[in-house]
């Protein structure tokens, strides 16, 4: 049994002071707001929340960061440095990376990932001894960091979709290929998640997997009850081919060959229809937006009034990790609709930590986590209001402060069920800048 005592923590929608939170095997047992701190407590000074949740990461792409401004940045310069890295990763150094990645988001206060991966198998196609060692890599790498992981293993057929149909993986494409949706579905079939681990399931995106494939990844997902995600409408040019080719937007592709569902995440979605916005609302899917990604990329801004308005659950993933920060990625919500539409207030601060925290950790499969509640998992996230960017603000409103003020740094101690894994500041079995700079100079650096 272990005694938490939280200066103050949102418990239920509100901020109350003096909470003391007992833990035991990693999950709440009782709470109790309004008392002495007890002799046995450890003590969590400054507003605790529940643990965050990045619903969509790409770990190898944490070795890009400021290597993609070259040229004036632009896409294509960003995706030469992207094949060049997954070029270079073997089982080991993608361990190396991924453990100081998700190292990193432990620190950011992200207790669980969605990882979704794509890159399987050696440079050119074959693969490893062990079909998953690169998965069994991230599994590892994310047991390391201390923090869960749902591993959202990705069907990446096709190296693209041109005048004349799907064309063939090349380069570093070939790493991503099983070859078919049933050598796919045989190869995740072997894993063997520990606690703290999901397997789930991605379609890379319908520029990537044909619409036979893209209905065998959904039989997949609903036999196992697993979360199933997929990148759809990040460019208003993937929406272009998919109508040229199919006759209709990526979202309706998905969704006829039977995808979409409560457990499924439609990422970025950032261009999409009405038609697409109802499909999702019917079918009760989640959107998952990346908003320093879809900036660093010049995406565009997602239509998030709109799934507001529809009742659509939104998600937060750092994606490329141009950041780390579910602060920045929640605030960028409501900051980006303020520019596109000039109003205020189209999500509230209460709304925008429910993206990063409930709604995150059940779209990524962990249905009890993200509230601090008797039954959940001890997933406790301490962020300080005494830092040069929270200092003054208004002590009643420590959501408001947390979300518009807070940055990753401001995370001062991070419970992972009910294991402290971070404090003051600092992770406590990783020296995570050492270790971003070693593995990320050994990939990168000729």
């Amino acid at each position: 049994m272990t005694r938490f005592h939280c200066e103050q923590a949102l418990i239920g929608g509100t901020s109350e002071r003096d909470v003391d939170i007992m833990v035991n095997g990693g999950r709440i047992t009782a709470i109790a707001s309004g008392v002495p701190p007890a002799p046995d407590a450890q003590r969590l000074y400054g507003f605790t929340i529940p643990g965050m949740a990045n619903a969509h990461s790409h770990a190898f792409h944490r070795a890009l960061r400021s290597r993609t401004q070259a040229n004036r940045g632009t896409f294509w310069n960003w995706r030469e440095v992207m094949y060049r890295a997954a070029e270079r990763l073997t089982p080991d150094n993608y361990r190396r990376l991924a453990r100081a990645t998700f190292a990193e988001m432990a620190m950011a206060g992200i207790t669980a990932v969605g990882e979704f991966h794509y890159v399987h198998h050696q440079l050119d196609g074959r693969p490893y001894d062990d079909p998953n060692a690169m998965s069994e890599a991230l599994l590892g790498a994310a047991a390391d960091a201390g923090i869960r992981i749902t591993l959202l293993d990705t069907l990446y057929l096709h190296g693209g979709l041109g005048p004349n149909g799907y064309v063939a993986p090349t380069g570093a494409q070939r790493r991503y290929s099983d070859g078919s949706v049933d050598a796919w579905a045989e190869r995740v079939d072997s894993l063997r998640p520990n606690e703290g681990q999901i397997v789930g399931a991605a379609v890379h995106s319908v520029r990537a997997v044909d619409p036979e494939a893209i209905a065998g990844v959904a039989t997949w997902a609903t036999e196992k009850g697993a979360p199933v995600h997929a990148h759809v409408s990040e460019q208003i040019a993937e929406n272009e081919q998919c109508s040229a080719h199919h006759g209709c937007t990526p979202c309706q592709l998905l969704h006829s060959h039977g995808l979409l569902s409560p457990r499924f995440s439609a990422v970025h979605a950032t261009h999409l229809s009405p038609t697409d916005i109802a499909l999702l609302h019917e079918t009760g899917s989640t959107v998952c937006m990346c908003p320093t990604t879809e900036r660093d990329l010049g995406d565009g801004v997602g239509p998030t009034r709109e799934f507001a308005d529809a009742g659509i659950p939104i998600t937060l993933g750092s994606d490329s990790h141009a950041v780390i920060d579910h602060f920045e990625e929640s605030r960028a919500i409501e900051l980006d609709e303020r520019l596109i539409s000039e109003e205020r207030g189209v999500h509230t601060a209460g709304d925008l930590l429910r993206m990063a925290t409930a709604t995150g950790q059940q779209s990524i499969g962990w249905h009890d986590a993200g509230t601090l509640a008797v039954g959940h998992r001890a997933d406790l996230v301490t962020v300080a209001l005494d830092s040069v960017r929270t200092a003054g603000a208004d002590p009643s409103d420590p959501v408001a402060t947390s979300v518009f003020a807070a940055s990753a740094s401001d995370v001062r101690s991070v419970v992972v069920d009910g294991r402290l894994i971070v404090e003051d500041h600092r992770h406590l079995g990783i020296d995570v800048a050492t270790e971003l700079a070693a593995s990320i100079t050994d990939l990168m650096e000729d």
